[in-house]
């Protein structure tokens, strides 16, 4: 009881923006690529349509919803990539929900015979709701007796029903060959501030990442004598680092590919003796890539933090993408080279 007492503490401060706001993660984050980095607009060099759900944390008392749709169309005659891209979550302690609409663009640059780069930038309005009469603050919070009630002075001066808006810049960018990919992005730019209280600033902070793997192709892939499509067979090591004040993390893990199944199993954390820790979570993950150009994931995380994973129930993902031609082959230049990134 008192685990969970401290806990709803702590996402009450967190939410009035006493603490750093975090962004929301995935762990399928290649399934979720525009919110991955921009760079990565158009990178199919198709159209893609993507969502994403992910619920954290079911077992607490709370929940955390977040999700992603997105859509984005390769522009062969200029080398772009355009798109859009919706992000939403919500917590259901203060009713806080924040959403995002934002446009991205990236462009492609032929680098040698079989590297390329693409940058890629975006632009998004930003909106964040809370309704804060539910909230409970360490003042009405009784830790011998494990209660809660009385009355706090904690929201004086902040209305009970909040929302602002704010405009929010991200940047990235991305190199590639045939087995390799490497990239970087920043996003919050320009650290807006996201306090529901007025005359007082509570910064986003600028989010840092970097991502990078390799892929190998296995033995045993094959080509359908009748429709020549190749059957791939292949593994992908690959690592997401994220740094946002005052936090720092690291996805590191492979992914199986035996078409249509992935699978994939990897590391959420960097675990450290000094400072804080963040030993989040193991994760795993089946998919499905068919040849229509349909591909759906599942991953669960098993959280390996102190916060236990009969406490917080793990992390349920879910991934949906369609990616498909538009408009006239006839009237395109050849599908150039593709990121070979993971599937998920």
């Amino acid at each position: 009881m008192i685990k969970r007492l401290f806990i709803t503490f702590l996402f009450s401060i967190s939410i009035l923006g006493f603490a750093k706001a975090q962004d929301v993660q995935y762990s399928q984050f290649y399934a979720a690529p525009i919110y991955l980095n921009p760079a990565l607009t158009g990178a199919s060099e198709l159209t893609r349509i993507g969502v994403n759900y992910r619920n954290q944390w079911p077992g607490l008392d709370q929940n955390f919803n977040s999700y992603s749709a997105y859509i984005d169309h390769y522009i062969f005659d200029y080398n772009s990539g355009i798109g859009l891209i919706f992000n939403g979550s919500q917590e259901s302690m203060a009713n806080l929900s924040t959403n995002e609409i934002g446009l991205s663009y990236a462009y492609r640059l032929r680098l040698g015979e079989d590297s390329y780069f693409r940058l890629g930038a975006q632009a998004s309005y930003m909106q964040r709701d809370a309704f804060f009469s539910d909230l409970v603050f360490g003042s009405q919070i009784d830790i011998v007796n494990g209660t809660v009630g009385g009355i706090t002075d904690e929201l004086n001066g902040i209305p009970i029903d909040s929302r602002y808006s704010f405009m929010d810049y991200s940047f990235g960018g991305m190199y590639y060959s045939e087995k390799i990919w490497l990239g970087a992005s920043a996003h919050h730019v320009t650290e807006p501030n996201i306090s529901f209280v007025d005359d007082q600033t509570s910064k986003l902070p600028m989010k840092l990442s970097l991502q990078g793997g390799i892929k190998f192709d296995l033995v045993g892939g094959t080509r359908n004598y009748f429709t020549h499509m190749y059957s791939e067979r292949s593994i992908s090591f690959a690592f997401n680092y994220k740094q946002q004040d005052p936090f720092s993390q690291l996805d590191i893990g492979a992914q199986l590919f035996l078409e249509p199944l992935v699978l994939g199993l990897w590391y959420r954390g960097l675990p450290t003796k000094n400072g804080l820790p963040n030993n989040e979570a193991i994760i795993g993950l089946v998919g499905v890539a068919l040849e229509s150009g349909l591909d759906i994931g599942y991953s669960y995380d098993v959280t390996a933090s102190k916060l236990g994973l009969k406490n917080s129930g793990g992390a349920h993902e879910i991934s949906l993408r369609y990616t498909f031609l538009w408009g006239d082959p006839k009237s395109r230049n050849q599908r150039s080279r593709t990121i070979p990134c993971f599937r998920y």
